[in-house]
């Protein structure tokens, strides 16, 4: 008799366990509403180069949103860096590219050189890098 009763008493709950679990709706992954940058690279190292070098490097980056993506400015920590940029929106699901040029001239040791893209991304700004070491160019012997 306590055989079947705990019995009964495992298959109730075994059966409300069951049916609560079935009820939970699965989660779905949502896309962000608006546009959305996503870089395929954050930082390049350019290794070690000779000063008055030019390091020249194109970031490329995906919109993986739902409305067109507009860089509006791109911002730099140094005036040795140049960029230039996709003008154009990008439409969700394409990919545009930002050209980062770094003049080494007057530039020795380890550099670290940031772009500020500013756009109309949900998250605001973002940046990227350029990192690397500058040795002193080879002097010509007389």
């Amino acid at each position: 008799m306590t055989k079947m009763l705990l019995l009964a008493l495992g298959l109730t709950f075994a059966g409300t366990a069951a049916h609560a679990q079935a009820a939970k709706p699965a989660k779905a992954a949502v896309k962000a509403a608006g546009p959305q940058v996503e870089f395929m690279e954050v930082k390049y190292d350019f290794g070690t180069i000779k000063q008055g070098d030019i390091v020249d490097h194109v970031f490329k980056f995906k919109n993986v949103g739902t409305q067109p993506l507009v860089i509006s400015n791109i911002g730099v920590s140094c005036g040795c860096t140049t960029p230039s940029w996709t003008k154009e929106p990008v439409q969700p699901g394409k990919t545009g590219t930002i050209s980062a040029k770094f003049n080494s001239a007057g530039k020795m040791g380890m550099q670290t050189k940031v772009l500020t893209i500013d756009s109309n991304s949900a998250g605001g700004s973002t940046t990227v890098s350029l990192v690397g070491e500058v040795k002193e160019a080879a002097t010509a012997s007389k």
